[in-house]
C-alpha cells in the first residue's frame, strides 16, 4: 500500500493547535498517510503562543509532497504579499499536488496568486479583510471548507479537522473516515456552516431551546415537516421558533431540514443499494429529481457520482 506524503508548512506566527491537526487526523488513517512538517528554512518557527516549535525539514520537503497543507498564522502576520522565501518554497511543489489551507492559511495561497478565479473560504472574522486584499478570489465565508480541486480551503481552527476528514473520505471512503473520527472523538461530518459560530447575542437562560424539536425532526425526515409542525412540537409561535432556531443553529428551519435530508441521503448512498427514488422517499424529498437537485446544490455531484466515489465496500 502506497502512503501518501503530506507536508505541512509552518510559518512564523503559526497556531500550534491547527499545525498539529493534519498529523493527528491523517495519522489515524491506518498508515495511509505520512505527515511531515517543514519550515521555509528548516529552522524552528515562532508560534502565536509563548513557545516555538522545532521542525525536522526545510522547504525541500515540499518537492516530495502529494499534498501540501498551509497551516494558519495569527492575523498580525497576514499580508497581501508573501516573502521571497515563501514564494521559493511554494514554487517547489510539483504539478498536480493537492494544496490545502487551514483558516488564515488561505491568505498565503491568495497572496501567492494561487487562488485567483477560484472559490475559497477562510475564518469568518477575517473574511472582509480577505475580500479587500484579494478581490479576484471568490470567497465564501459561510462554509466550513471548500474543495475546488486541487485547492482545498477551510475555515477557522476545528475546520481543519473537517477538511482532513474530507480528504480521508475522498481518498479512501466513508468507512475509514468514520473510523478516524471515532478514534479522534470528533464528529465525522459537521452540519451547517460558519454562521452558527458567528458572535451573536446568547439566548436568555429562560428561553426554551429548539434542540428537542430538532431531535424529534431527525426521527421524521421522511415526513413532510412544516414550520407549523416544528413550532407546534416546540410549543412556540412560528415567528418565535424561527428566530430562536436561527439563533441556535445559524440556519432557518427550512434550510436545516434540507441539509439534514441531504446528510441522510449521503449516508444511504454510501451504505445501501437503494435506488435514488427510494432514498428520496426515505429522507423526505418528494422525488428522485428533487434529491438530485439538492445534492448537486450541496456538494456539486449527482447521486450516482457520489455513490461511485464513497460507497462502502460490503
Amino acid at each position: 500500500m502506497r502512503r501518501e506524503r503530506v507536508v505541512v508548512l509552518a510559518l512564523d506566527g503559526v497556531y500550534p493547535f491547527e499545525l498539529g491537526i493534519p498529523s493527528r487526523i491523517l495519522g489515524a488513517a491506518d498508515g495511509r498517510y505520512e505527515v511531515l512538517t517543514c519550515s521555509v528554512d528548516g529552522r524552528p518557527v515562532r508560534t502565536n503562543a509563548d513557545f516555538g516549535v522545532t521542525v525536522e525539514h526545510g522547504r525541500e520537503a515540499l518537492a516530495t509532497a502529494d499534498t501540501v497543507v498551509i497551516a494558519p498564522v495569527a492575523p498580525a502576520h497576514l499580508a497581501d504579499e508573501v516573502s521571497d522565501d515563501v514564494l521559493a518554497a511554494l514554487a517547489l511543489m510539483r504539478p498536480g499536488t493537492r494544496i490545502v489551507s487551514i483558516c488564515t492559511g488561505a491568505f498565503v495561497l491568495a497572496a501567492a496568486g494561487l487562488l485567483d478565479g477560484r472559490r475559497a473560504t477562510t475564518h469568518w472574522q477575517v473574511a472582509d479583510r480577505f475580500r479587500r486584499m484579494f478581490p479576484r478570489v471568490d470567497l465564501d465565508p459561510d462554509v466550513l471548507f471548500v474543495d475546488d480541486h486541487p485547492f482545498l480551503t477551510s475555515a477557522g481552527a476545528a475546520s481543519g479537522v473537517d477538511i482532513c476528514l474530507h480528504i480521508v473520505r475522498k481518498d479512501h471512503g466513508s468507512r475509514l473516515a468514520n473510523s478516524v473520527a471515532r478514534r479522534c472523538v470528533v464528529p465525522p461530518f459537521r452540519d451547517g456552516g460558519q454562521a452558527q459560530y458567528i458572535e451573536q447575542p446568547v439566548p436568555e437562560q429562560s428561553a426554551a431551546s429548539t434542540a428537542a424539536t430538532r431531535a424529534w425532526a431527525l426521527e421524521r425526515l421522511d415526513e413532510p415537516l412544516t414550520l407549523a409542525d416544528l413550532s407546534g412540537h416546540a410549543r412556540m409561535s412560528q415567528r418565535t421558533f424561527a428566530r430562536r432556531f436561527h439563533d441556535e443553529v445559524g440556519l432557518s428551519p427550512g434550510r436545516w431540514l434540507i441539509q439534514q435530508r441531504v446528510v441522510r441521503a449521503r449516508h444511504l448512498l454510501e451504505s445501501s443499494d437503494l435506488t435514488v427514488d427510494q432514498i428520496a422517499g426515505r429522507v423526505g424529498f418528494a422525488t428522485g429529481t428533487s434529491l438530485r437537485q439538492h445534492l448537486n446544490a450541496a456538494i456539486g455531484v449527482s447521486p450516482q457520482a457520489y455513490r461511485r466515489t464513497f460507497q462502502t465496500a460490503r
